[in-house]
């Protein structure tokens, strides 16, 4: 069970500017802290000494705030980064260099045995606060946006944000950043700053084609005006659109 602490711990200096030093990480990071004794609780519960498994498991959950199924299945490089509130389900199965943050749900939506949580392929990063639930997966190099709520597919490399989370591709200059993010060892909670919510900025889209529709018919009124056209005086004033306004409401 000790067999990857050293390169777990290696995992937290890739990913987190904060780490000072190998023994600060072992005895300072609850994400550490839990990831050792699952990885006890996952080997009592593979040889069936399933109750030894689960006090083992409660107790890392006192200890460090995070809880996590001694039936989980857990890859390599894993990384918890402050840990409190984190939540595996017994189904659920992560692969290597994953990282959660805080708050982050791996639930299930259904009472049934068998498979009834995710499956977090390599290289995943899910934000603090986002709950993945259901047998879905999450495939290779995926990002979950912080609160996201997320109950479908995330394809590979894509981005999933919002409630219920939506799939938004990531645009080169999303790509050139991360990478730049990854040559530093950070990733901020699995969010850049183009990622909003698709809807959100359809709504955007719509305002803005309508405020500048509302320019140019009042810019044709004035035009007709000056040449003589005198507009229906009998249509009724509508309302003023206020583009700005609504978008605010829409934020």
């Amino acid at each position: 069970m000790f067999r990857y602490l050293r390169e777990d711990i290696r995992a937290v200096f890739d990913r987190d500017p904060a780490a000072r030093s190998f023994w600060e990480v072992l005895t300072c990071y609850p994400g550490i802290h839990a990831l050792i004794m699952h990885r006890l609780a996952h080997w009592l519960w593979g040889r069936r000494l399933r109750w030894l498994g689960r006090f083992t498991a409660h107790l890392s959950r006192m200890l460090t705030g995070i809880e996590i199924h001694p039936g989980a299945t857990v890859g390599r490089r894993f990384f918890i980064d402050h840990g409190m509130g984190v939540v595996i389900g017994e189904t659920a199965v992560i692969g290597d260099d994953v990282t959660l943050y805080h708050g982050v749900t791996l639930g299930g939506t259904s009472w049934n045995k068998g498979k009834r949580h995710p499956t977090l392929e390599n290289g995943v990063v899910i934000g603090a606060g986002a709950m993945v639930l259901g047998p879905i997966t999450i495939s290779a190099g995926a990002k979950v946006g912080s609160n996201a709520v997320v109950t479908k597919p995330v394809p590979a490399g894509a981005t999933a944000v919002g409630n219920p989370a939506r799939n938004i591709e990531n645009s080169e200059q999303t790509r050139q950043r991360e990478a730049q993010a990854e040559k530093l060892g950070f990733s901020a909670y699995a969010v850049a700053r183009d990622q909003d919510d698709p809807v959100a900025k359809a709504i955007h889209a719509l305002l803005d084609h309508a405020a500048e529709t509302d320019r140019r018919l009042a810019s044709l009124v004035r035009e007709l005006d000056a040449q003589g056209v005198k507009c229906d005086q009998d249509v009724q004033q509508a309302d003023i659109f206020d583009s700005k306004y609504l978008g605010k409401i829409v934020d």
